[in-house]
């Protein structure tokens, strides 16, 4: 729900084509984990220190240049990603078991 979400940091999955959800044009998605059968979804929380507008990693894996919208979806880079965002025992976001952190 909205109460969920204001006033607080959100992860977003940006770049994505620009879709009208709920009257307002949308052009990312909310990052949140569920367990396998979904009974529970909970926002992923933002790495310490992070500000609004940062770009969040994973460990040592390469970071590359952000994809234009027309080309994640041509691509279907986000359907191809999202298997591999899991969370580890402590709750924190991973990609192939390496945990988000902030760009420095």
């Amino acid at each position: 729900t909205a109460d969920l979400i204001q006033g607080r940091q959100v992860l977003i999955f940006a770049n994505l084509k620009a879709r009208t959800m709920q009257g307002f044009k949308s052009n990312g998605m909310v990052l949140c984990a569920a367990t396998a059968d979904h009974s529970k979804v909970q926002l992923l929380e933002v790495p310490k220190g992070a500000k609004n507008g940062d770009r969040v990693v994973f460990g040592d894996l390469p970071n590359v240049e952000a994809a234009k919208p027309a080309s994640v979806q041509k691509k279907k880079l986000l359907e191809k990603v999202i298997g591999f965002l899991k969370t580890d025992g402590k709750g924190v976001a991973t990609m192939l078991g390496k945990p988000f952190t902030v760009d420095a």
